[in-house]
């Protein structure tokens, strides 16, 4: 029996975003144990003309990999909700599923400065230190929020209150 690992993963979407991140979450638990999820945060799309966001993020614990994590749940998971990926990275989107901490380790540097994945990661890891600037998610998210609009939505993952579900 393999060790459990810890990942912290980043949903967004803005196509029926309020089924899909729901969907998404429904279908991660097919994978281990969601131990915490955050609210889901509404904010303006980023790159490209587009519908709003909805963005959350929760804890996973699971027996896969990081690799297997990623292949055999979370790619799977965007394409059974419709996911497709084209050259425009910044195009809507049914899901999309990203891995940003994993057992402790963060990932690409690239989603500390990003407001929508800060903000609902500050909701379950608060203390988790900046890769970028060491100071903890909680003031980095605050920092965010002075510059950039999100609101919250807490009706969207109400389903999963029992979840420990952030405030």
């Amino acid at each position: 029996m393999s060790e459990s690992h810890l990942a912290y993963l980043s949903l967004g979407s803005n196509i029926q975003p309020e089924t899909h991140l729901v969907s998404a979450i429904e279908r991660l638990q097919n994978y281990g144990r969601v131990e915490k999820i955050s609210s889901a945060w509404e904010s303006e799309s980023v790159g490209a003309p587009g519908p709003n966001y909805l963005n959350a993020c929760l804890l996973l614990a699971t027996r896969l990999s990081l690799r297997e994590l990623k292949q055999q749940a979370l790619l799977p998971i965007e394409r059974s909700l419709g996911r497709q990926r084209t050259a425009d990275k910044f195009a809507p989107r049914t899901i999309d599923i990203d891995i940003v901490i994993f057992d402790g380790k963060p990932s690409d540097n690239r989603y500390w400065e990003q407001a929508f994945v800060v903000v609902p990661l500050a909701e379950i890891y608060p203390d988790f230190p900046n890769p970028l600037t060491q100071e903890s998610l909680i003031k980095t998210a605050a920092h965010l929020r002075q510059r950039i609009w999100m609101e919250r939505r807490p009706e969207v993952l109400s389903p999963f209150n029992g979840n420990d579900s952030a405030r």
